[in-house]
Formats: structure tokens, sequence, C-alpha cells
């Protein structure tokens, strides 16, 4: 179906949710369960949902007895490989209350550049939805090297939204919308609307998330946003806390409205 507008959210076929790093590990790792009841909800009524979810070096790091996310290339792959099976772990634990089994996949940019991994990967998800597993997917951080990262998991959301033909997208993070500057300073004004093609010129934006967990912030989400769009999916950035009025419809976060679909 086609997505116009928040409102419709709740009867799409197929939507592809993002949560950052920040939003799910350390203080904030029992969000999780707020996530997995929203999406068990959508799952309820028929809507296919692929998480991407970030948080498997955040969530290692505590593991390898570091408070930071280190700089070095080896230790942060060292942390991902901890960090993801615990990931897993608690989203499998909290989908259980619903029945629901979780398919982990991991990607990198190569994957999806390359056209053989490429049809693999999406066949592989089509699959999975089809027999009503839900997709995990994260960037595959322990064998990823700087030069063939996403950069960032907004992005590998909206390749991911692209790639299964995502009815739309939300991007989640610790802030209910976009605002026209960082939220905290005076004059920032929330960002209700944007229409396609809007480059959003002359809006300032800060980091979204907390210092040295997640990598994206608000200028990737709007990066990611484009992608999307350009490829016909529509995007909602709201506030992790809001998840189940975003997936219910409700009014809230930074609508990005969708161009053709491709």
């Amino acid at each position: 179906m086609t997505v116009t507008g928040r409102n419709e959210l709740s009867s799409a076929r197929r939507l592809v949710v993002k949560v950052g790093s920040s939003s799910i590990s350390g203080e904030n790792a029992g969000q999780i369960e707020v996530i997995v009841d929203a999406l068990a909800a959508a799952h309820a009524h028929g809507t296919e949902v692929v998480l991407v979810s970030s948080g498997a070096i955040a969530t290692g790091l505590p593991y390898l007895k570091l408070d930071v996310r280190p700089d070095d290339l080896a230790t942060q792959q060292a942390a991902a490989a901890v960090g993801q099976n615990v990931l897993i772990y608690r989203y499998q634990d909290s989908l259980d209350r619903y029945g629901i089994t979780a398919g982990q996949v991991l990607l990198t940019a190569g994957d999806l550049e390359n056209p053989t991994h490429r049809n693999n990967a999406e066949s592989a998800m089509d699959r999975l939805l089809s027999l009503r597993i839900l997709p995990i997917v994260n960037e595959n951080d322990t064998v990823a090297t700087h030069e063939i990262r996403f950069g960032d998991n907004d992005r590998l959301a909206a390749l991911v939204a692209v790639l299964v033909k995502a009815d739309a997208m939300v991007l989640l993070s610790d802030v209910d919308a976009l605002y026209t500057r960082p939220p905290h300073e005076k004059g920032a004004e929330r960002i209700e609307y944007v229409t396609y093609g809007d480059k959003l010129e002359g809006v300032e934006f800060g980091s979204i998330g907390a210092a040295g967990v997640g990598t994206g912030g608000a200028a990737t989400k709007v990066s990611a946003a484009h992608v999307a769009t350009d490829a016909g999916v529509p995007v909602l950035v709201t506030a992790a806390s809001m998840v189940a009025q975003a997936l219910a419809g409700d009014e809230i976060g930074t609508w990005f409205e969708a161009g053709s679909r491709r």
C-alpha cells in the first residue's frame, strides 16, 4: 500500500523500524521491552516488521570493562562480537512474551553493493517475513572495516527499507522530532512535516543520543530520510519512548513525504 501520512502507519503492510544505540543500551536497556511491545502489537494485526537495531558495540562495552566507545577498529569489533550476542538475547527474551521469533541479519555495505549478495539478502528477509519471523538487522561490525561501513545505521535502515520495499520507515532516537536547531537551544521549533525534495537548508542540526555511544544524529536521519523518500518510502522521525504512538498513527514526530516509488 502507499502510506501518505502518519495516520496510515497502523495499516501499513510492511514497516522498517530503526532504533539507535543510546535508546536501548546502558540505563535505557529496559526500553527494549517498550519497543518490543509496540512491534508485537503491529505484528499481531498483520504488519510485517523489520527492526534495524544499533547497539551491539554499546552493549558490549561493559563486558570489555570500557566506559566509552573505543576509537580503534579492533576493539570496536571485539565489543560488537560480545554485544551482538547479548543484544539479540535481550530482544528474543522480550519477544518470547508474545510468542514471536527473531531472525538475526548482519550486513555490510558491500553486501548491498554486490548484486548477488543483495538479492540473497532480499530473498532471505522476504522469506523470514513470510514465515512471520521478525528480522533484526544490524551492521556486521565484527567484520566491517572503515572503508566499507555504512557510517551509521540510519543509512542502513534506509537501504533496508528500499531493499524490502517497505511502505514506510520509522527512525527512533532520544528526541521526539527534528527541530530547526538543537532542541535544548532557545528558539528551537519542531519540524512537523517535510515536503519531498526539501533539503532543510538553514536548519541547524546538533547530535542526537548519548555522547560516546551512538554514531548518528539529526543530520544522519535527514540524510537517511532523503535516501528512503527518493525511492518512494516515507519516513517518520520520533523518540523511541513514543514508538507505540508512532506505529498507532498518532500525530507525533517529523514526517518526511516520499517521492514516487521506484
